[in-house]
């Protein structure tokens, strides 16, 4: 018979292959959905022959991640995370292959529906930092979070550089230049889920239920339904419920500046070389520093953290708010710190999430603050354009101080009362 201490160095073992399997697969994951991002809204206006229409695929993939955020998550509770996450990427790559169809037969139905179940590999990319977690002690669980989301840097800025490639793949498949893209990214996320099929074992869910003495139907106590299982955890546990709005008050805040930042550049007359490397300079500050991010969290605390995020992400947008339109060091600064801030305010709301929420509902709270995340931002993104078409840059950037003000006031309610 084994003895507690052999089982607990099984788990750590467990922890630690997890970890590093969920490495490979964010970074891989993470370029199967931005290799698309260059051309996504070029082929949506090719298709429907409209720029109005160019931005709909992106809004159809913000929206398509929310109900993949929800969906996997129900799924993973009853099978676990290996099945969730690769079922997620199969899902992603059916995407853009239809992305690649709609290219080809002209079909912003297609398109469309490409952009809806490209979706959920964003989710699953989301949804990997909380896998890290599931075997991980309370004193290490922000650095495994962390070193999962910075892991999707890697893809972040490989994909969008991998865009000239897929021109060569589109020209040799003899299909639509803006649709190589696709064709790549569908066999990189049918790779990522095969490794992940393959590696993740045992399921890390799966052995902390087991680990925890439960089974995975017992998230389904009181016959109560993935949405109930999480109000009832928000009511137990207030804190959860100011993470979650952290969580998504953040992203919000994020998104509605970082899609209306070209376009406040280009007004001034900022070259496109120059808008994009400020973009990159903004990915940088959202993925590059997280395992800094983890460890302070495990450090100093969660709270601390999300506090500081918040703050941030304040003086992040004050900074957007001055900037000039075209190239300034007010828009370089403020928009590395808007990626700085998001990743505070990220990592350590998942940790309280992950901290707090009892096992049995711990898939249901993910999935459902996961699909906030990407609700609120879509909604702001939409608001994004008609502030500054009426009011102005400087008045998107107040909006979203609001919006980062709550991050500072739900964060000091995730403190622990003891």
């Amino acid at each position: 018979m084994r003895t507690g201490t052999e089982e607990s160095l099984d788990v750590e073992a467990v922890q630690r292959r997890t970890v590093r399997t969920l490495v490979v697969s964010q970074a891989v994951g993470a370029v199967g959905v931005t290799i698309g991002i260059a051309t996504a809204s070029l082929l949506a206006r090719d298709i429907s022959g409209s720029e109005t229409m160019a931005g709909l695929a992106q809004t159809f993939q913000v929206l398509g991640t929310a109900a993949a955020a929800y969906g996997l998550a129900r799924l993973m509770r009853r099978r676990g995370r290996r099945v969730g996450l690769a079922a997620g990427y199969l899902l992603g790559a059916a995407g853009a292959l239809l992305a690649v169809l709609a290219g080809v037969v002209d079909s912003m139905l297609a398109l469309l529906a490409g952009a809806v179940l490209l979706g959920a590999t964003s989710a699953v990319n989301s949804g990997s930092r909380y896998a890290a977690t599931d075997l991980a002690t309370e004193q290490h669980r922000a650095r495994a979070l962390s070193v999962v989301v910075w892991a999707t840097t890697i893809g972040a800025v490989a994909g969008p550089n991998l865009t000239g490639v897929g021109g060569v793949v589109a020209r040799s498949l003899d299909i639509p230049e803006l649709t190589g893209g696709f064709a790549i990214g569908a066999v990189v996320l049918v790779l990522a889920a095969g490794w992940v099929w393959l590696r993740l074992r045992p399921d890390p869910l799966l052995l902390a239920q087991r680990t925890a003495g439960l089974t995975a139907a017992a998230g389904a106590e009181s016959g109560r339904r993935s949405w109930g299982r999480f109000v009832a955890v928000v009511r137990d546990v207030p804190a959860v419920g100011a993470a979650v709005v952290a969580m998504a008050c953040a992203h919000a805040a994020m998104v509605t500046v970082m899609i209306m930042t070209p376009l406040h550049m280009e007004h001034g007359g900022a070259h496109l070389e120059v808008i994009g490397f400020v973009i990159s300079i903004h990915v940088l500050g959202m993925f590059a520093f997280s395992p800094l991010v983890g460890w302070a969290a495990d450090r100093y605390g969660r709270a601390s953290v999300l506090v500081a995020g918040g703050a941030v992400l304040l003086g992040s947008l004050a900074l957007c708010g001055v900037s000039p339109e075209g190239s300034s060091w007010q828009i370089f600064a403020g928009l590395f710190l808007l990626g700085v801030g998001w990743s505070c305010a990220t990592v350590a709301a998942s940790t309280v999430i992950a901290d707090r929420t009892p096992i049995a509902a711990r898939t249901d709270v993910q999935g459902t603050s996961d699909m906030a995340m990407a609700l609120t931002a879509a909604g702001g993104g939409a608001l994004a354009g008609f502030i500054v078409d009426v009011l102005g840059y400087p008045a998107l950037a107040m909006f979203a101080a609001l919006l980062a003000a709550a991050v500072v006031v739900a964060g000091r309610l995730t403190r622990d009362p003891s």
